[in-house]
C-alpha cells in the first residue's frame, strides 16, 4: 500500500533536483535519470510522476513562480498606493531569485517555452501577470503612459537577470535593483 503523502514529497524531491540539476548543466546535459538519481529514486518513478524531462522542467518553472508570486504578493500588500511598481521591482528583484540554479532555471525555461506548449503557456501566464500588476500600480503614477511603462520595465526586470546569468561578472541583486528603481524614478519624474 502506497504510503500517504509520498508522491507529493517524491515530486518535491524531483522538482528540486532538476532545479539543481539544471543550475549545474542546463537543460542539454540533463537527464530525467540523472535528476531522478539526485532525487534518490529511479527513473521509472520520475517518468511515472511526470512524463518527461520537459514536464519536469514546467513543473520546478510553476515551483519557482510560486515562491515569486507569494514574494510579489507580500510586497504588495505592505506598500503604499503610491510605492506599489517600487515594491513589485524590489519583489522581483529579490537576492534570492540571483541563486545560481533558479537563474539558470528561468534561462532554460525561456528556451524551453520556444517548443514547449505547457512551458509557452505558463511563460505567458507570468508576462500578462507581470504587465498587470506593473499597469495597475503605474496607472495611478504616469495614467495612460502606464502600459508602456510596465513593458519596458518586465523588460528591464528580465534583462538584468539575462545579464547576470550570461555573464557571471553581470549585476549583482543590489545592482539590479538600484538600476531598475533608478529608471522607474527616472521614467515618473
Amino acid at each position: 500500500m502506497p504510503k500517504t503523502g509520498a508522491e507529493a514529497s517524491r515530486k518535491a524531491a524531483l522538482v528540486d533536483a532538476a532545479i539543481a540539476a539544471v543550475g549545474r548543466a542546463g537543460t542539454q546535459d540533463v537527464t530525467v535519470a540523472k535528476i531522478a538519481r539526485a532525487a534518490g529514486m529511479s527513473p521509472a518513478l520520475a517518468h511515472h510522476y511526470f512524463g518527461s524531462k520537459s514536464q519536469m522542467l514546467t513543473a520546478a518553472m510553476r515551483h519557482i513562480l510560486s515562491g515569486y508570486g507569494a514574494g510579489v504578493r507580500a510586497a504588495l500588500a505592505e506598500a503604499p498606493p503610491d510605492a506599489r511598481a517600487r515594491a513589485i521591482v524590489t519583489a522581483s528583484l529579490d537576492g534570492a531569485h540571483f541563486d545560481a540554479a533558479t537563474m539558470a532555471a528561468w534561462v532554460n525555461f525561456y528556451a524551453l517555452a520556444l517548443t514547449d506548449a505547457d512551458a509557452a503557456r505558463l511563460l505567458s501566464i507570468y508576462h500578462r501577470r507581470l504587465r498587470s500588476n506593473l499597469v495597475h500600480a503605474l496607472r495611478p503614477l504616469a495614467q495612460d503612459r502606464a502600459p508602456a511603462l510596465a513593458a519596458t520595465l518586465g523588460a528591464l526586470i528580465d534583462g538584468v537577470y539575462l545579464r547576470a546569468v550570461l555573464d557571471r561578472r553581470g549585476p549583482t541583486p543590489e545592482d539590479a535593483h538600484a538600476m531598475v528603481q533608478a529608471w522607474l524614478a527616472e521614467a515618473l519624474a
